[in-house]
């Protein structure tokens, strides 16, 4: 009788133990949230995830006006120290600016100014040569030469005008005047 009782006494208290263990997983798994140890995949697709998205598009946004900002303010400081105004006929911009040149017209080019024939023709002048910077070819246009429709020049010496000859349209980047 007594080895009956100890196996009924083992037996029940295996059926406790697992009815317990398998009473606590239940409880486990239908659970779950913020504040609940256990993450579930719900909680991270509709709420963490979102508010972590959020958190690093304000950041970025931060950032980015930042920089703006910083970036504008050496833009003018790079004028002032140069001369450039950026408006009145300088033109001096970040963008292209069309201009448009009568026959016998002369236009100055600062260093760094970017030169586009798109219309008519041009010729340029210097005092030694290389005259300007050829972007599109690699190479160079000495004094004298006509500009290419289309090719992209760079003045990189002071003192480099181009001479319309009749009505002529170029796209223009940086300081310039015309006369």
């Amino acid at each position: 009788m007594k080895k009956l009782d100890k196996r009924w006494t083992i037996r029940l208290g295996a059926l406790g133990l697992s009815a317990a263990l398998l009473g606590t997983v239940a409880a486990l798994a239908a659970g779950g949230g913020q504040a609940d140890p256990l993450v579930t995949l719900s909680y991270l697709n509709e709420t963490a995830l979102p508010q972590l998205v959020e958190q690093v598009e304000e950041k970025a946004s931060q950032r980015q006006e930042e920089l703006e900002q910083s970036f504008a303010r050496q833009i003018e400081l790079y004028k002032r120290e140069t001369g450039q105004t950026g408006s009145s006929g300088t033109g001096a911009s970040a963008g292209y600016t069309l201009v448009t040149m009568s026959s016998g017209q002369t236009m100055s080019l600062q260093v760094g100014c970017e030169v586009l024939l798109r219309v008519g023709a041009a010729s340029v002048q210097a005092d030694g040569n290389p005259a300007l910077i050829d972007l599109t070819s690699g190479g160079t246009i000495n004094a004298g030469a006509s500009l290419t429709k289309n090719h992209l020049y760079m003045s990189t010496i002071e003192g480099r005008t181009l001479t319309a000859s009749g009505t002529v349209k170029l796209l223009v980047r940086g300081g310039y005047s015309v006369a």
